[in-house]
């Protein structure tokens, strides 16, 4: 199974909004097989596995650890579980159970009434390590959102100039990178992109770029923008409010234009702005967009934006995740460039709390991961 968790990642960045699967095929303590979900559409790891076998019927009588449990459906590809039914396997060793509705214990079921042998919830929890991303999706039906920023020992995200190139270490940002490359859209407020003029893709070598994703509810973002002028070759959405692609109409057509998708979201509120973050009335609907994003097959998203967006990213409730890096460095002075403004908790029992904790090194940076505990 540890093999086959191996395999499983090997898909990252390349099979959203699929999971990441790993299988491996085994007889009398030897590897047969294995195999892994390489991409969308492509073979699943069950069958990936099967085609890679020298002599088909090798496999008959063996055994098959596969990370999730097999599906039982006609989709891009036909059902697993047939497959293993029709190589003779013996047993099934099954990490993960897997929630969509389609499958959801069903391909269990088929594979006991065909006599195979299975076993569940072997390394479970490593198991479910693979797919985060993919459980929220199947059941929410909207993005799961990674809040992610980098900070000083003394909460600065930036100088008080603005400048924050860079806060962390090479080794630390490379990370972002591969976050960038796993996760299927990356978002960021208008305030970053005039901030900034950021150009939000993946240089990791190899690497995906992340469907980009402005919040700007009133079409401010500038046609000389970088993101603007690349969006013809990086899928780029920008969400503004109805009210704003009403009364901006002409400038959504130039942003269309040069290969823009505006998307018109409901407005929304949430809480009053501290002197830093002014009132969020008539801003995105961000529940409104997650769900838009979601039926669009965007699983997941890495939430790159300033304190502004952070805020209501949190009030919102749409935050699954954070990824904090911290580096061994103090700016001081004012304050303004924290990670999260806008009005506060009243009270710290109403603070946002956080749980499982996971740590990690690199080199003198290091990048704190904790999962939105749910109120």
């Amino acid at each position: 199974m540890l093999r086959a968790i191996e395999l499983a990642k090997e898909g990252v960045g390349k099979v959203n909004p699929n999971p990441l699967v790993g299988a491996v095929i085994v007889r009398d303590g030897e590897i047969l097989s294995e195999g892994y979900h390489a991409r969308y559409g492509e073979l699943h790891a069950e069958r990936h596995a099967f085609s890679r076998l020298e002599n088909p019927e090798a496999a008959r009588g063996a055994q098959m650890y596969v990370t999730l449990e097999p599906c039982c459906h006609q989709g891009k590809q036909p059902p697993c579980t047939q497959a293993i039914i029709d190589h003779g396997i013996r047993k099934v060793y099954v990490g993960s159970d897997d929630p969509n509705v389609l499958v959801a214990g069903k391909g269990i079921a088929l594979l006991r009434q065909a006599g195979v042998e299975v076993e569940t919830q072997v390394m479970k929890e490593a198991c479910d390590a693979l797919n985060p991303v993919f459980f929220h999706y199947i059941t929410e039906k909207t993005p799961y959102v990674v809040m992610k920023y980098a900070m000083t020992l003394d909460g600065k995200i930036a100088c008080d100039s603005g400048k924050s190139q860079w806060v962390t270490g090479e080794r630390a940002r490379n990370h972002v990178q591969e976050t960038r490359n796993a996760l299927a859209g990356i978002m960021v407020g208008i305030g970053t992109v005039l901030a900034d003029d950021p150009s939000l893709t993946c240089r990791m070598p190899g690497g995906r770029n992340p469907i980009r994703i402005i919040a700007d509810s009133h079409l401010r973002i500038p046609l000389e923008s970088k993101i603007v002028q690349t969006a013809g070759e990086v899928a780029t959405i920008v969400a503004a409010t109805e009210e704003g692609c009403s009364k901006y109409e002409e400038k959504r057509y130039d942003l269309e234009k040069l290969g823009v998708r505006v998307l018109a979201v409901p407005g929304g509120t949430c809480p009053e702005g501290d002197g830093h973050v002014p009132s969020a009335q008539n801003r995105v609907d961000l529940n409104a967009l997650m769900k838009i994003l979601g039926s669009q097959g965007i699983d997941g998203i890495l939430l790159e934006g300033g304190a502004a967006l952070n805020q209501s990213a949190l009030w919102a409730g749409i935050v699954q995740k954070i990824q904090v890096y911290v580096a061994p460095k103090i700016f001081g002075g004012g304050g303004a460039f924290t990670p999260v403004r806008g009005l506060g908790v009243e009270e710290p029992s109403q603070a946002f709390l956080f749980r499982n904790r996971r740590i990690t090194d690199f080199g003198e940076d290091i990048l704190l991961e904790y999962e939105m505990c749910k109120k």
